[in-house]
């Protein structure tokens, strides 16, 4: 049994997750292999052990079992607990059918009435001290309706400690789509049991909401094919420290790549409001991820831009059309549209000529405004890299929908960008999508709430910038797509070490 922890301080390699066919796939494989009901045992003891490992004072434990395999799981583990554990008081709220049961579950429903178990009829009137969610599992991909809703609502209302088997009860595997109407309220005395495989909905959309703090995985004797894996999990953040870069004698600000951050409209070049700010977050993110030199082009007359930058004097500014009459475009990685505004009317020059482009906020706005992609697709056959950031809504421009079509299926949201559009693609949000055509995209285990503030997608945008700004050009596909996956893991580490018990601001994550 393996914790997943997101960012670990170990370098960890991604791991495949596999979607609700291919686990049923390999769950009818292994299983015409073995003697029967030998995966349904393994796994209620997987569950059983866990939870006594995870909640060992639990004295009354409930568990909430639907009628499928998933609810099996759940009796065998309440079977369990009664026998290794007969000082606990067991209860079962089982809301199957005798008659329609699959044979593995029937097999667990008769080894659990022969148990000494308490069956309920309804939601118990007082807590228990652990609840074990074995309700719905990897099956649900419809709404939640009748009884099954009830329960439900009581677990989701619960505050005891809960263990879910497999999934959360209510979560699609394949696309953390949240089926019921309860609400989703992220609590901490919760935890996840994976089998078999990892699911890609544990960790986008509503997965990490409701799976818990902490996601265990047991294959239960399994060989998952890698190939077949529907995405790849990255949980740390392959990116040169510190001491890697100190202990580089031989390397100057030429050789750490160069950054162009062209953006930040000025009052008078966006109806009077600033939006340098932007410009600067990305800029300063740049500079303090290790790239050698960071020029900050803002959108405005020249005699408006500031002379330096007080935070970072190291900051070269000037105006964008100044940037743009220079070789900037050629020679740096530029990011593009970090408060941009409506005057993004560069955006033909940059994609022109920039090989290395990183595209964010207003940027993405203007890309979204045009009739077809072809300009991008030129960029593709010249082998330049393009990378889009949006979050939900820019997402969703660019995709000619809504956002709420984005979240319910965030993977093939990032896939169909990346494929649209020729770029690597990543879609913001809890369990940010990292996509790119042809390949298998990746999803992010790192991040928090403490991301959703202003400006926290510019710093990525400059993050991105000075790591494309190393990266040996021109490099495979496969390559690229780590290294803005890896961006991404990092980015979302830096609340980790905010020392306040308020949330940080944007400039607050990179002192």
């Amino acid at each position: 049994m393996q914790r997943i922890v997101p960012c670990p301080k170990a370098s960890t390699p991604p791991r495949p997750l596999h979607d609700r066919d291919t686990s049923r796939q390999l769950e009818q494989r292994l299983a015409a292999t073995l003697p029967p009901h030998t995966l349904m045992r393994r796994a209620g003891l997987a569950v059983a052990r866990l939870a006594m490992a995870w909640q060992p004072h639990a004295q009354r434990i409930v568990v909430l079992a639907g009628g499928g395999n998933n609810g099996g799981d759940g009796l065998v583990a309440a079977a369990r607990l009664t026998q290794d554990w007969p000082e606990r008081d067991v209860a079962v709220w089982w809301l199957g059918d005798p008659e329609r049961l699959p044979d593995d579950a029937r097999w667990a429903w008769q080894q659990a009435r022969a148990a000494n178990l308490t069956w309920l009829q309804a939601a118990p009137e007082h807590p228990p001290d652990l609840v074990i969610d074995a309700l719905l599992g990897l099956g649900l991909d419809r709404p939640v309706q009748g009884t099954t809703l009830t329960a439900l609502r009581w677990l989701q209302a619960c505050p005891a400690p809960t263990l879910c088997v497999d999934l959360p009860s209510g979560l699609d595997p394949n696309t953390g789509h949240w089926w019921a109407d309860t609400p989703v309220q992220p609590v901490a005395a919760r935890a996840t049991l994976s089998l078999l495989t990892l699911k890609p909905g544990l960790f986008t959309g509503l997965g990490r909401a409701v799976a818990g703090e902490t996601i265990w995985f047991d294959d239960l004797g399994a060989q998952a094919d890698p190939t077949t894996a529907a995405a790849w999990l990255v949980t740390s953040a392959g990116w040169p420290d510190a001491a890697a870069l100190r202990a580089d004698h031989a390397s100057h600000k030429g050789s750490r790549g160069d950054v162009l951050v062209l953006g930040g409209a000025l009052p008078a070049a966006h109806a009077g409001v600033g939006m340098g700010g932007a410009a600067l977050l990305a800029a300063r993110a740049a500079l303090r991820a290790g790239a050698g030199r960071v020029y900050v082009a803002l959108v405005g007359e020249a005699d408006q831009i500031p002379p330096w930058d007080a935070v970072q004097p190291a900051l070269m500014l000037r105006s964008a059309a100044a940037a743009l009459d220079s070789d900037l475009p050629e020679r740096a990685t530029v990011v593009a549209g970090c408060g941009g505004g409506p005057e993004m009317a560069t955006l033909d020059t940059v994609l022109a000529r920039s090989p290395r482009l990183v595209l964010d906020a207003d940027a993405l706005n203007a890309l979204a405004g045009r009739a077809d992609p072809d300009p991008l697709a030129q960029r593709r056959a010249r082998r330049w890299w393009t990378v889009l950031t949006p979050h939900p809504l820019e997402a969703a421009r660019l995709l000619r929908t809504d956002t709420a079509s984005v979240q319910r299926d965030r993977l093939a949201a990032a896939r169909t960008l990346a494929g649209r559009w020729h770029a690597v693609v990543v879609l913001k949000g809890s369990g940010s999508v990292v996509a790119a055509p042809g390949l298998t995209p990746r999803v992010v285990a790192s991040g928090s709430g403490w991301l959703a503030t202003a400006g926290s997608g510019d710093t990525l945008a400059g993050l991105l910038g000075a790591r494309l700004s190393t990266l040996p050009w021109p490099a495979p596909p496969e390559d690229l797509l780590a290294a803005v996956a890896d961006t991404v893991a990092l980015h979302g580490t830096l609340p980790e070490h905010w020392p306040h018990r308020w949330p940080p601001t944007a400039s607050d994550l990179l002192p």
